[in-house]
């Protein structure tokens, strides 16, 4: 039996932020008194050009931003507590969620109550009752419906979540997932010296994306604008614990991410992928399309290296992080949409797309997508409207 992503949805936040403002906006609060002259440099390295945050809010006149989440560090030296980065995850995180999940299960022509199984993805806010409860209420889901929480794996969540999907859907034939990831990454600015959590800083932003799994046969046929989920994997790279790291502290979680890991990546990521494709009778050359998380640029740059892959093929996910930055979880999904609206020709054959994605530990999580050769038209999904 096959599971395939009959759907996906992708949400931004309503405001978002030219990257050159956001560091003046970082600047201005004074997060880092060693390193604050050189901010407007490290963010111009980032990679990112624009991106998206739950606290921005609209403001007329000349200052393209305004939040008040956020105050200079004279009045909170280390920013505002967890508990009340927590506050603000729970008023926002599911109003950003339940728009994609949605317009995915719109987009898979079904109703809500006929979703069995729901698996919600999150590494950035706590809260209980949870985003899953608070979907069940606002989407109309069966109240039988099955719940599973993929909590705080980082930026691979998403895929972990598609796997949970994934093997339920081959296990029951009649049974519809839906898969809904959020991170509010702008919860978690540092005010620090640290440059690996400055790094975090010009990077991290929020979204959100919603998708529908369910098997072929459930509707006797798979539509050609599917993906099969060939199957998904799992890559952890012994002695690298100390590389990547998200831990939860007085203010807010904080990430660890080490200069040294794309050099351990483009080391190491080769050997495991293709020894894992050969498995199913492909080569790294025969993968057409790629969705890799953008961790930063240099990630994207060793990742590059280590699978020998064109500026072309590393488009989408450069594409993504300059015009939304790093998401974490749900940022494949935005890369696979990008993917996915590209392919309006005729497909003579199937092609397939490599999700890959990273995670302390250090952990790679994959997932292998094939879409069905196809001789007629194909419809793709509507552009996204970002609203909460």
């Amino acid at each position: 039996m096959t599971a395939f992503l009959r759907s996906f949805r992708t949400q931004l936040p309503p405001n978002g932020i030219e990257q050159e403002d956001a560091a003046r906006l970082a600047s201005s609060l004074e997060i880092s008194t060693r390193w604050n002259h050189a901010l407007p440099a490290l963010y111009r390295k980032s990679g990112v050009q624009h991106r998206y945050s739950v606290l921005l809010q609209q403001q007329a006149g000349t200052e393209p931003f305004r939040q008040e989440f956020y105050s200079h560090r004279r009045d909170t030296p280390n920013g505002p507590t967890t508990s009340a980065r927590m506050a603000a995850y729970e008023q926002y995180a599911s109003a950003l969620l339940e728009p994609a999940c949605r317009n995915a299960v719109l987009a898979a022509g079904i109703q809500a109550s006929d979703i069995r199984n729901l698996i919600t993805v999150s590494c950035t806010g706590f809260c209980s009752p949870g985003i899953d409860h608070q979907l069940m209420t606002s989407l109309g889901l069966n109240p039988n419906v099955q719940r599973t929480h993929v909590g705080f794996m980082g930026c691979h969540g998403m895929i972990n979540g598609l796997r949970t999907a994934d093997q339920i859907v081959r296990a029951s034939p009649d049974a519809i997932a839906l898969v809904g990831a959020v991170e509010l990454c702008s919860l978690h600015q540092q005010y620090t010296d640290d440059p690996q959590q400055l790094v975090a800083n010009a990077l991290f932003a929020d979204g959100a994306a919603g998708v529908i799994v369910s098997h072929a046969e459930r509707n006797h046929v798979s539509h050609p604008d599917d993906w099969e989920i060939v199957s998904t994997h799992s890559i952890w790279l012994p002695g690298t614990d100390r590389y990547m790291s998200w831990k939860i502290s007085d203010h807010g979680f904080v990430m660890q991410l080490s200069p040294e890991v794309p050099e351990v990546l483009s080391r190491n990521l080769r050997s495991p992928v293709h020894e894992w494709l050969a498995t199913h009778g492909l080569g790294i050359g025969e993968i057409d399309h790629w969705a890799i998380h953008p961790g930063g640029p240099r990630i994207l740059d060793a990742c590059e290296t280590a699978f020998s892959l064109s500026s072309s093929q590393m488009e989408n996910s450069r594409a993504i992080l300059r015009q939304c930055g790093n998401m974490s979880s749900p940022t494949v999904i935005f890369i696979l949409e990008r993917i996915h609206r590209a392919l309006s020709t005729v497909r003579n054959k199937s092609v397939h797309c490599l999700v890959i994605a990273f995670g302390p530990g250090l952990h790679a999580e994959l997932l292998l997508l094939r879409k069905a050769a196809h001789t007629g038209p194909i419809q793709h999904p509507s552009e996204t409207v970002p609203s909460v």
